[in-house]
């Protein structure tokens, strides 16, 4: 048993969105809390925000589909 190249590409983009949503939550609740410690108003959270998912997302494409092929070049697990 093993992935495609496709299926691997495919993984590796539906979890992205999941992963930048999360991303993106997890900033906006952390600089919304933190807002007047960090010297930024409601719109710059937004701001914020999107700039980290948004700088997140190619570099944690590319680690996940390396590691998603580095796991499917193994047989150990498979059966």
């Amino acid at each position: 048993m093993s992935s495609t190249k496709k299926r691997s590409l495919i993984k590796t983009l539906t979890w992205r969105i999941i992963a930048t949503t999360d991303t993106f939550i997890l900033t906006l609740l952390s600089a919304t809390w933190f807002s007047e410690d960090l010297g930024i108003d409601s719109s710059e959270v937004f701001a914020l925000a999107g700039t980290v998912a948004g700088m997140e997302v190619v570099t944690k494409m590319i680690l996940y589909y390396l590691h998603e092929r580095g796991w499917s070049s193994l047989k150990w697990g498979q059966i």
